[in-house]
């Protein structure tokens, strides 16, 4: 089989995969520009204006229903009056035969974080990932946060 060349185009989500399967550390991520798009919205946007760059990109979800990112997230309360929110990302993937984030939980972590990071950001929440007990030890996705505490 012949290498595939990916780019930021051509492949947005897996550009950033290494060849060997291994996971993409920290170090690595951020020297693949990694983090900036976190960076960015975290200091220079409102969640307003990012849940709006995120409707105008069209970005949809990955569960399969198709349904916009920048929409679901206009949708969520604005409450003032709660103290705490938690956004859960609920890495268990429940689709028959599919291992379609799979990829991206043990192979990018980072990019796993950093999604979170802004879409806490916009929801004015904290940050909370939920794996299966089964995937905690074959995934990157666990160390992941750890290493960007320490950062």
């Amino acid at each position: 089989m012949k290498n595939i060349i990916r780019t930021p185009e051509t492949h947005p989500l897996t550009w950033r995969l290494r060849d060997d399967k291994q996971p993409v550390w920290l170090d690595e991520y951020r020297s693949k520009n990694g983090y900036e798009g976190a960076r960015k919205a975290l200091t220079g946007l409102s969640p307003d204006e990012i849940v709006n760059q995120v409707k105008d990109a069209g970005l949809k979800g990955r569960g399969g229903a198709g349904f916009s990112t920048g929409l679901k997230w206009s949708l969520m309360p604005k409450d003032e009056s709660m103290n705490i929110r938690y956004l859960l990302c609920n890495a268990d993937e429940m689709e028959p035969g599919t291992y379609k984030d799979r990829l991206l939980m043990e192979q990018l972590p980072h990019l796993l974080v950093e999604g979170m990071l802004i879409s806490a950001f916009c929801a004015e929440s904290l940050p909370w990932l939920h794996l299966p007990a089964w995937r905690i030890y074959r995934s990157g996705s666990k160390s992941a946060p750890r290493h960007c505490r320490s950062h």
